[in-house]
């Protein structure tokens, strides 16, 4: 694909033929933020992560419980990576999938904005790109991040939602199950999932072979 590419979510789980419908779009966005222009040589590789646990012999903190109020993500930010983004909402475009942030702003993060904001109950969508075709992109090496990593979310009204990393895995392109990436895995808890794209850059496909995701939860809250 030439230009941008495209992806699709949602957060809250629904019921029925409207899920139904989301649950396509959750797979194209799966499908689609792998096609994008091929990277150069040296960024067409991206590690496997890791699985969810203990990070270090040391437990995970607990669940704190959701915020009442919403409040649209304004940057993130993720523990030892070095990134500290600016977030922007993203809509769907007319194919029915969410349009992530162009390539020319590589460096911003995108916000499905259909769905929870970060603190809300429910799972918040932060998609962002791991490279362009001539350079590293924000999520380059989001599938480093290991388990316990704190997430820190700034919201439109002066709060910090801070997240707890809790499960790391690359999620190949065959086989998509878009409800276990992206639905709701808790009751009763704010989730947050950042996504990119994964895997090996399949040059004869044009598109790298899987996402990683980056699941969190809400563990506290600060003032901004």
């Amino acid at each position: 694909m030439s230009g941008e590419a495209r992806s699709s979510g949602t957060g809250r789980l629904m019921t029925g033929t409207a899920w139904a419908v989301l649950l396509l779009a959750l797979w194209l966005w799966g499908k689609d933020l792998t096609d994008a222009v091929p990277p150069p040589a040296a960024v067409r590789d991206v590690a496997a992560g890791t699985r969810a646990g203990e990070e270090g012999g040391h437990p995970l903190p607990p669940t704190r419980a959701p915020l009442a109020d919403r409040a649209a993500p304004q940057r993130v930010a993720v523990e030892g990576l070095g990134v500290d983004a600016v977030v922007v909402p993203r809509g769907l475009d007319e194919d029915g999938a969410v349009d992530p942030p162009p390539f020319r702003e590589a460096d911003t993060v995108g916000w499905y904005a259909g769905g929870p904001a970060p603190g809300e109950e429910g799972a918040a969508l932060l998609v962002g790109h791991v490279d362009t075709e001539t350079d590293r992109a924000v999520f380059y090496e989001l599938s480093t991040v290991k388990p316990g990593t704190t997430v820190l979310v700034t919201r439109a009204d002066g709060t910090v939602a801070e997240f707890t990393v809790e499960d790391v895995e690359v999620v190949q392109r065959e086989g998509f199950d878009a409800e276990r990436v992206y639905g709701h895995r808790h009751p009763g808890r704010a989730e947050l999932r950042l996504i990119t794209c994964g895997g090996t850059f399949d040059e004869k496909a044009d598109a790298y072979t899987a996402n990683v995701v980056v699941s969190a939860y809400l563990s506290g809250v600060r003032p901004g």
